[in-house]
């Protein structure tokens, strides 16, 4: 299917546009805050109008096409091209990152961390924007790669140097971690383009693209596939995390400041997600299939193990962390069904799960502003003492249990509906009652969800205020006040869109499926 090149100028400026702010704060003297603070927030406005008019242009008729589509040499000894486009799967994630960066730097306009250096912090937020917004709209493998790379250093320098009391541990098995896995599915890159190469009808033709791939389907001896795809798998699923591969994200969350929370949990876990979507699964179908029932396994476990940790935790933020394990396996759930309405369900749950997560950070973030701990038990009372962030809260904790009329229902219950009835392909090679059993466990998943985060907005919001006395916690009453104005901003697109989501899930369901049945159509053959 050809793509469509109009405004092939579009996806560049919509990615590199942060860039430019960064080296107009580059000139900024360090003690002038507020016009570092005023450029990142002009130039990440500036980037979010063009991810809005990107979305006007889009032609929603044709969206498994890929649009604004641009192909040219990048580096030519290594055959890696510039090569960048969207569809309907990877445009409700690009302009999520557009979003999440405008909510975070406003959020951060009266809530920069400790040790300060304003100007720092914000242009590492902006430097991610070009990673995230990058990976989304890369159409090369090495271009892929160079963005879900770059997205790596500015978070490890947020957490290590803005963090918690223990955020070089963390940071460093965030960087450790991720890059372990990074090396793995460069491995699996090069493997796929040596294989897909010598399989060609002109092998001089190949190159890192897309395109290419799905040109040349690598018709590669199913042993070697797996093989591949273990590459892959490991880094995408670290990246996720999956179980086992989770350990750094509660240490990461816990130390991170909020800004860096709220990016992780809202972005960052979907590169690796929309990797297999994007990647894994469509160049190696034949080993998806195999890999399936495995990805299947460790996603229910994810999902219950996620859910026990969330109970056993006495921290806000930490509770929060485990979460994104066990919603995150939900999403692995339905991209491991293999069918059109799991991979849409998981697509969905991916920007779900970034809005209403990213909510939690948020708001946990302000507790910790205000209250100088995040221990569930020394906290109480907050619909008293905070009656508007005490209700926010609740409403973020329904929708994060999945509720029905919000956006995190439409993430899990179709998840759990196509893993009832899988792929075709999944059913002839005698999978079906194993995907049934894990349907069930996961389905048990969702009442612990109810419980660990109606426990936690029982434990914090109801009730008398705590007395925490200023000695044992740093605690002033002064401190208590309820949702600033600059909070009020950041906070009140996300809460819209959990309901409009909520309510009209055709919005996104729309806009991904058909490009999701191009993926799946090698499946039901």
């Amino acid at each position: 299917m050809e793509p469509i090149q109009d405004l092939q100028w579009l996806l560049s400026l919509g990615t590199f546009l942060p860039l430019v702010g960064v080296l107009l704060m580059l000139f900024v003297p360090k003690k002038d805050v507020d016009t570092a603070k005023t450029i990142a927030v002009g130039t990440a406005l500036a980037t979010l109008a063009v991810g809005v008019y990107t979305a006007l242009k889009f032609d929603y008729g044709q969206s498994e096409r890929l649009q604004f589509f641009t192909s040219n040499s990048w580096i030519k000894p290594i055959r890696a091209t510039y090569t960048i486009g969207l569809d309907g799967i990877s445009l409700p994630l690009y302009l999520l990152s557009m979003v999440i960066t405008v909510v975070v730097m406003i959020y951060s306009w009266n809530h920069v961390p400790p040790p300060g250096n304003t100007k720092a912090f914000f242009i590492l937020m902006l430097v991610l924007q070009t990673g995230m917004a990058g990976t989304f709209m890369a159409q090369d493998l090495i271009l892929f790669f160079v963005f879900f790379e770059l997205v790596l250093l500015p978070m490890y320098f947020m957490i290590g140097v803005w963090g918690g009391d223990n955020r070089q541990y963390a940071s460093l098995k965030f960087f450790l971690y991720t890059m372990f896995g990074s090396a793995l599915m460069l491995v699996g890159f090069i493997a796929l383009f040596v294989v897909t190469k010598n399989n060609a009808s002109d092998p001089a033709a190949a190159n890192f693209s897309f395109q290419w791939f799905n040109e040349n389907g690598p018709d590669v001896a199913r042993n070697t596939a797996v093989w591949i795809f273990a590459g892959l798998f490991i880094g995408f699923a670290v990246k996720v995390p999956m179980f086992p591969f989770h350990t750094w994200l509660p240490d990461a969350h816990t130390e991170a400041p909020t800004q860096g929370s709220v990016i992780l949990a809202a972005i960052l876990l979907k590169l690796g997600t929309y990797g297999f979507v994007r990647i894994a699964i469509p160049f190696l179908p034949q080993a998806a299939v195999k890999w399936a029932p495995a990805i299947a396994v460790l996603a229910v476990i994810g999902i219950i193990y996620g859910a026990l940790g969330c109970l056993a935790q006495t921290d806000m933020k930490r509770l929060i962390a485990f979460s994104s394990v066990a919603h995150m396996g939900f999403v692995m759930l339905g991209i491991s069904t293999l069918t059109d309405l799991g991979i849409n369900a998981a697509l969905f749950g991916m920007v779900a799960h970034g809005l209403i997560t990213g909510m939690l950070f948020f708001i946990a973030g302000s507790v910790k502003e205000r209250y100088h701990t995040l221990q569930i038990s020394q906290l109480s009372g907050m619909l008293k003492q905070m009656p508007r962030m005490g209700w926010i809260f609740g409403f973020c904790a329904m929708a994060s249990l999945g509720l029905p009329g919000l956006a995190g229902f439409w993430g899990e219950f179709p998840a759990l509906l196509s893993a009832w009835s899988p792929a075709q392909v999944l059913v002839s090679n005698g999978h079906l009652d194993l995907f049934r059993i894990l349907t069930t466990i996961s389905a048990l998943g969702t009442v612990l969800a109810a419980g660990y985060l109606l426990w936690l907005f029982q434990r914090t919001a109801m009730g008398e205020p705590a007395a925490i006395s200023v000695g044992s916690a740093g605690h002033d009453s002064h401190d208590i006040h309820d949702v600033n104005a600059f909070e009020w901003a950041a906070w009140t697109p996300l809460l819209i869109a959990i309901v409009v989501l909520g309510i009209v899930p055709k919005l996104l369901l729309d806009l991904s499926d058909p490009g999701v049945q191009l993926i799946t159509e090698v499946f039901r053959k």
